[in-house]
Order: structure tokens, then sequence, then C-alpha cells
């Protein structure tokens, strides 16, 4: 399985933050200046041309691009943070894509829930509250260039509110549901949700 934030991590508050940007972390994270790859199973090669975004499910219309009319779709900057389950914080990042609400519209989900699936298996679950009004994106792009294969190239989920293991890398598409269900890491211990500023690690939290 596929994921951003793989195994299970310790507790503890490692510390109050200090320096530029420490108000902008939530508890319990530290500023990292990388950007660390953290991945549960193989990496998957995704050639742009083998690419394709559904959403099915609960909708009125079921929708389907390829990476050729994905690429049409109207696309934005997106400067944000993020935050990992495994406490690191990149903040002042930019990533490129297509709004959740822009490829909803057409769909008109039915239901209130959603399950992204990625290439090679992977799964998270997400409340149609968190995909919608502006908070979330597919994005193909990262400071200017194409998303990188590590990172979730051709295309992963942006979902900067939540805990990072919620962006799904190499994203397929969205299952509309009337319910709500775990994915991946949820059935493995992980917060349903996962807030960050709640921190919202694991299912006790």
């Amino acid at each position: 399985m596929a994921g951003e934030e793989p195994g299970f991590v310790s507790r503890g508050f490692v510390g109050k933050p200090h320096g530029p940007g420490a108000d902008r972390l939530p508890p319990g994270q530290y500023l990292e200046r990388g950007f660390p790859v953290l991945t549960a199973g193989p990496t998957p090669r995704v050639e742009p041309s083998d690419w394709s975004f559904r959403i099915d499910g609960m909708v009125d219309h079921e929708l389907e691009w390829s990476w050729e009319e994905f690429g049409r779709l109207p696309a934005e900057d997106v400067p944000c943070d993020i935050h990992c389950v495994t406490k690191w914080s990149k903040l002042g990042i930019s990533f490129r894509g297509v709004s959740v609400d822009v490829l909803l519209d057409s769909a008109r989900p039915q239901g209130e829930f959603s399950m992204a699936r990625s290439f090679g298996g992977y799964t998270t679950n997400l409340a149609l509250d968190d995909l919608t009004g502006g908070r979330a994106w597919v994005v193909t792009e990262h400071e200017g260039a194409p998303l990188p294969r590590e990172h979730g190239g051709p295309a992963r989920l942006l979902v900067p509110h939540l805990y990072f293991w919620k962006s799904a890398k190499w994203v397929s598409g969205l299952r509309i549901m009337d319910h709500d269900e775990p994915g991946f890491w949820e059935a493995n211990g992980y917060h349903n949700r996962g807030d960050p500023w709640q921190e919202q690690r694991y299912w006790s939290d």
C-alpha cells in the first residue's frame, strides 16, 4: 500500500517551537527545511499518458478526465503549509492544480463522504466538507515544476489543513458515499479525520 506517512510514531510533545513561522506550527510539530519522502510500499511509476482521474459513486454524473483533459481545466497556484503526522511541518511550500470544487461541480455529489483512491491501491477517507470550499486540490506541479514521482507525481491530492497522509499520492479518483468508512491508515490506527491543530493522530485522539 502506498501512503504519505508510514508506520506508527511515538507520542510526546517535542518542545515549544521558536523562530520565524513558529506561530504556524501546530502543537507537537517541528520545522523541516527539506521535503522528506515517506511511503508505505513501492513507488508506482505512472506515466501521464496512463493517468486519469475519476469521480464516481453517489453522484448525478460520473466523470473521468484523461491527463490531456485535466490539463485544460482551470488551475491555480496553492501556497500552503503542510504537516506530517510524523511531526515535521514544511512552511511556505507551493503547488499548482485544480480545485476539487471544480471537479465536483459537474458531478453533483449526493453523499457527504468520499474515499480517495490511488494507483497502487492506497485509499484515504475524507468528508466532503474537508474537500470543498477551496480547501483541497488535485495538484500536478510543485514549486513551478512537474510534481516529482516520489512526491506523488504525476498528480496527488492536496488537503493542507489535515495531516499529510490525507493528501493521497498518485491519486486516481474519488468515490462519493453516503457513509464514512476508513481508508488504509485509518484502518491501521490513525485518526479518522487528522486535524493537526487538534493533534488528531490516532484513534484515541
